[in-house]
């Protein structure tokens, strides 16, 4: 299996160059200096971003899921470096490095991993849920493809507003599958949303190959029948998606059509921090990781006279400091508060009398959303202490347990055998 996977990886990433570069990978020229140079620092800020969010989790600094794009970066960068910033782009659960791109600080996203109250969700959202409104990041969502109705939605409202922006809706190969692409497609196709669906394809729907998870493979076909035409294009060279996406966004400012793009790209590391990647073989990775997005770009920016190796080595100084100081940010930032448990559940209305919801945690229930009120004292309070210690959450100096074969961290699972740690290398 580990051979047809390979195979299929590198024949259909051959098809999607030659479509995207007319088989030349350096055939797309560059932008200008400036704006060749952001794109490299913003490739490489999400990188670094996600290597120390994966070693912060293994710290036990944050909890629940952690999904990493190492090695989609070009993807994201040459997708948002097109967007206007009245456009609203909406993802998955593997979004740190989209609201990043949008413009995000990485301390506010470093924070809303770790719950926090400085997090970018207030530290309600954790690792798969950022947003920022401000910047139209509508959010990443766990279900998947529960993202695309949404993204329809936000492209009537657009319409309905009489706005000129455009929503970008980015899903993974596995939400082809579900029902809400169908519906979507279809309604998108019918009303004219001015929307530009991407398929962010790294070949696996979490631990399926995408010839085990769909009967169609080439993914840039699959809503034909929808009324939505699809183009598919290398996910991994920058340039590539910026043309092909400031393309599909003019369609859809333009002539309000909605249409798909299929970006081939690949996940370095596991589905999440807890995938031991027994399905996909060493080898295999080690082919991807010859494509690296960024070290790709950042040769030819030197072999162009772009960028200096002197300008590199301060680049990477600057980026380091700045995560870094995402990190320690994100550590100094206070937990939410106990009573603030119920905020936000529901749109409490005064003229809809009731309990929104109950908290059921003492002899005498109270209204959820009076948690403010009456949640700061008595045994409401020794109550909810309680609970949290119960939860078992380690402190501040304290690691993860041991890992196991089925939560191993994904850096760590496929490691050559004289190697401590794998990593991606200097970009």
């Amino acid at each position: 299996m580990g051979y047809r996977q390979r195979r299929l990886a590198t024949e259909e990433t051959k098809q999607a160059e030659a479509a995207a570069n007319d088989g030349s990978a350096d055939s797309l020229p560059l932008p200008d200096p400036d704006a060749s140079r952001e794109l490299l620092e913003t490739m490489a800020t999400i990188r670094r971003f996600e290597e120390e969010a994966g070693r912060q989790y293994q710290k036990a600094k944050a909890g629940g899921f952690l999904h990493l794009a190492i090695g989609e970066e070009a993807t994201i960068v040459g997708t948002t470096s097109v967007m206007r910033p009245e456009d609203y782009l909406i993802g998955t659960y593997r979004t740190h490095g989209h609201a990043i791109a949008r413009g995000t600080d990485p301390k506010n996203v470093m924070a809303e991993i770790f719950g926090r109250v400085d997090g970018t969700s207030g530290g309600r959202g954790g690792s798969m849920h950022v947003f920022d409104d401000e910047r139209r990041f509508m959010g990443g969502y766990g279900i998947v493809g529960g993202n695309l109705p949404l993204a329809a939605g936000l492209a009537l409202s657009s319409d309905y507003r009489g706005e000129d922006a455009v929503t970008v809706c980015m899903f993974g190969d596995g939400a082809s599958n579900t029902g809400n692409f169908g519906e979507t497609m279809n309604l998108a196709a019918l009303w004219k949303l001015p929307i530009v669906f991407l398929v962010e394809n790294n070949l696996y729907g979490m631990g399926t190959s995408i010839e085990r998870h769909s009967a169609v493979t080439d993914l840039s076909r699959k809503a034909d029948g929808l009324g939505v035409p699809g183009v598919r294009i290398d996910g991994m060279d920058v340039l590539a998606m910026r043309e092909r996406v400031a393309e599909h966004i003019q369609i859809a400012r333009e002539e309000r059509k909605p249409t798909l793009i299929e970006a081939f790209t690949y996940r370095f590391r596991g589905h999440s921090a807890a995938d031991p990647e027994v399905y996909r073989e060493k080898e295999e990775v080690e082919e991807w990781r010859a494509k690296d997005p960024i070290t790709t770009f950042r040769d030819r920016l030197l072999a162009e006279d772009v960028i200096s190796e002197d300008e590199v080595e301060q680049m990477r100084e600057r980026i380091e400091e700045r995560i870094v100081g995402a990190a320690e940010f994100a550590d100094a930032s206070p937990e939410p508060p106990l009573e603030s448990l119920y905020d936000n559940l529901y749109v409490v209305s005064e003229n809809v009398p009731g309990w929104y919801a109950v908290d059921e945690r003492t002899p005498e229930p109270h209204p959820g959303e009076l948690e403010r009120e009456v949640g700061t004292q008595g045994s409401i309070r020794a109550l909810a202490e309680a609970g949290a210690a119960y939860g078992g959450q380690p402190g501040p100096q304290q690691e993860r347990p041991p890992q196991n074969r089925e939560d191993v961290e994904a850096a760590e699972a496929l490691p050559d055998e004289d190697e401590e740690e794998p990593t991606e290398g200097p970009w």
